[in-house]
C-alpha cells in the first residue's frame, strides 16, 4: 500500500464522519447516551480526532500534539460546527503528515511501541484506518438509534 492510497482511505472515512455528524436532525442528540450506549457520537468523534492527531500528527507529522484522552470521553456539548471544523483540520493534518514521508518510509518501524511488538508505519496506519472505520460504524448506528 502506498501513502496516496492510505490518504484516500482516511479522506473517505473522515468525510463520512462529517456526513454522519451533519445528518443528526437534533444537534443535542450527538451527545446523547441511554441504556447500554456508553459513548455518544460526539465523544467518539473527539476520540477519533485525538487518536489521529496522536498517532499520525505527533509521531509521523511531528506536530507536537498533546493528547488529553480522558477529555475525549468527558467533554460534552461541543457545537456541531466545531466538531466538523476539527474533523476537517484532522484530515488536513493526516494528508500533510503522510505526504511528508516517502512510500519507502512506510516500511520503517513506527517510532513508538503501540502493540506487543514493533510494527511498521504502514501497519500502524492500516490499524488506524480500521479503528476509524469501527467507530464510524458505531456513530452511524448511534445516529439511527438515538436521532
Amino acid at each position: 500500500m502506498n501513502k496516496n492510497e492510505l490518504i484516500t482511505f482516511f479522506e473517505s472515512d473522515l468525510n463520512n464522519l462529517i456526513t454522519e455528524i451533519e445528518l443528526y436532525k437534533n444537534e443535542e442528540n450527538i451527545w446523547r447516551i441511554e441504556k447500554s450506549i456508553s459513548n455518544s457520537a460526539g465523544n467518539l468523534t473527539l476520540h477519533l480526532i485525538g487518536n489521529l492527531h496522536t498517532f499520525i500528527g505527533k509521531e509521523i507529522g511531528k506536530t507536537n500534539y498533546v493528547r488529553n484522552r480522558e477529555l475525549e470521553f468527558t467533554q460534552k456539548k461541543v457545537p456541531r460546527i466545531e466538531l466538523i471544523n476539527s474533523i476537517n483540520t484532522t484530515l488536513e493534518m493526516v494528508k500533510k503528515s503522510l505526504l511528508s514521508i516517502t512510500n519507502e518510509e512506510l516500511k520503517n518501524d513506527y517510532p513508538i511501541l503501540k502493540f506487543s511488538k514493533v510494527e511498521t508505519n504502514e501497519y500502524l496506519l492500516v490499524h488506524l484506518i480500521k479503528h476509524l472505520t469501527y467507530h464510524l460504524g458505531q456513530i452511524n448506528y448511534h445516529r439511527r438509534l438515538i436521532d
